[in-house]
């Protein structure tokens, strides 16, 4: 049955709507993966299809020859580009109203107000479980999970697959070496060894991600000379270094989301995040009016995946 308070409905309509862009915006500025991504021009928008496919160069073109005059050239093609595909992945929050509150709140700004409170509410889960969730591996609520740094940048690079692709592919494998537990060792070491591994060129890591540990030996380090911050990321409220040519942010604290003694190495030249365009945090259908209870309920979905398309510029430093 309609609602008989047909403005009311309007309202929470069109107040839903409006603030969808702004979730959008407030979710990426509210991760430094994403935010990295953001400006990077990394967040692309998918139109449609079964699944999300990322486009990805797998092996240099076989073709190049060193050759003297009239020598025969190979002109044979060369199959570099393959594709990774990655599911759907479906998240949403509820912005529920009782008839008792629609009454209680008739007039138009008492009901904007009541609504800003729960959609700001819906907003900071929206960010956080958001967050959270591009550090898994993907395989909560029965693998309905976005496919995060554990899968993408795992801790076990050769095992299974990851956009449809086996991991035992040497060209589809991230690197991971140890850093040790010890709270007072040395980190930078293994850092060295990690990040020179990972640089092709110019080409090099521009985002490390650290848990508390290994944030802390870091830390503890530098403190013992110049301390190198980010002015960037500082900038943006993440609490951050300088490490090479690389930002180093802390995703620990209170609810941080990085692994315990884990520190990532992310190239994002090659990391996207892969929205829906009809589906990137904007309400879901029309209200939804509960059979036997006197409520009306509005969904704000999201809908899409986290994508790579190149693993082996990517590392990860644990425990062992």
């Amino acid at each position: 049955m309609a609602s008989p308070n047909t403005s009311f409905t309007e309202i929470v309509t069109t107040t839903l709507r409006n603030r969808s862009g702004v979730l959008a915006d407030n979710v990426s500025e509210n991760n430094a993966i994403l935010r990295r991504l953001n400006k990077k021009g990394k967040i692309k928008t998918v139109s449609g299809g079964r699944t999300i496919v990322q486009e990805l160069e797998y092996d240099e073109n076989g073709t190049y020859t060193r050759y003297t005059g009239y020598e025969t050239l190979d002109i044979s093609p060369s199959d570099v580009f393959s594709a990774a595909e990655f599911n759907y992945k479906q998240a949403a929050v509820a912005v529920t109203i009782s008839g008792l509150e629609e009454l209680q709140n008739s007039g138009p700004n008492a009901i904007i107000d009541l609504l800003e409170s729960r959609i700001g509410n819906a907003e900071r889960t929206m960010k956080n479980n958001i967050s959270a969730d591009m550090y898994s591996d993907g395989t909560a609520s029965d693998s309905k999970q976005i496919g995060g740094l554990q899968l993408l940048v795992a801790d076990s690079p050769t095992a299974g697959t990851v956009g449809g692709i086996a991991a035992s592919n040497a060209f589809w494998q991230n690197r991971q070496a140890a850093a040790g537990t010890a709270a007072a060792g040395s980190i930078v070491g293994a850092m060295n060894d990690m990040y020179t591994n990972l640089v092709r060129g110019n080409d090099a890591p521009d985002l490390i991600i650290a848990d508390n540990n290994f944030y802390n030996r870091y830390l503890r380090e530098l403190q013992i000379i110049q301390r190198i911050t980010s002015d960037e990321m500082a900038q943006a409220g993440f609490t951050a270094l300088r490490y090479m040519n690389s930002d180093l942010v802390l995703d620990g604290g209170v609810g941080g989301n990085c692994p315990t003694n884990h520190m990532y190495f992310l190239n994002t030249n090659y990391l996207f995040w892969r929205p829906h365009a009809s589906r990137n945090m904007v309400p879901i259908g029309d209200e939804r009016f509960s059979v036997n209870q006197d409520a009306m309920v509005k969904l704000i979905g999201w809908a899409g995946n986290m994508t790579i398309a190149n693993r082996r510029l990517q590392g990860v430093l644990t425990a062992a």
